[in-house]
């Protein structure tokens, strides 16, 4: 426990310490396993969890996932479809970076602004 943050409720205590809330942790671990294994650093995984479905549109990121159909009673804790709903909102800035480095940075940027 850090001195002198007793008394303060879990949101001034994350303000005080400039951290995420936990669900925004989670989401961004999620998204950097989730950009790991599309740009092919899970090449051991033979079954394709996700696939990036090609979009020429004008809006979004052009870079839309889709999870695969499995014929197991999935629950909403599943890694693709925990993520594909929320990769999907971000932008193309975001999602077409050159490295996972830029990826985490610009990524920190927009989770300030969302949930």
């Amino acid at each position: 426990m850090i001195q002198g943050l007793d008394h303060l409720s879990y949101k001034e205590k994350l303000s005080e310490l400039d951290l995420f809330s936990l669900k925004k942790r989670r989401l961004r671990w999620d998204f950097i396993n989730a950009y790991k294994y599309l740009e092919g650093g899970c090449q051991e995984d033979r079954a394709r969890l996700l696939s990036v479905v090609p979009s020429n549109r004008t809006r979004g990121n052009g870079h839309k996932l889709k999870h695969t159909r499995f014929q197991l009673n999935m629950r909403k804790n599943f890694f693709p479809l925990r993520v594909t709903v929320h990769w999907n909102r971000l932008p193309r800035v975001v999602v077409e970076s050159p490295s996972l480095e830029i990826f985490k940075t610009s990524l920190d940027k927009v989770l300030c602004s969302l949930l």
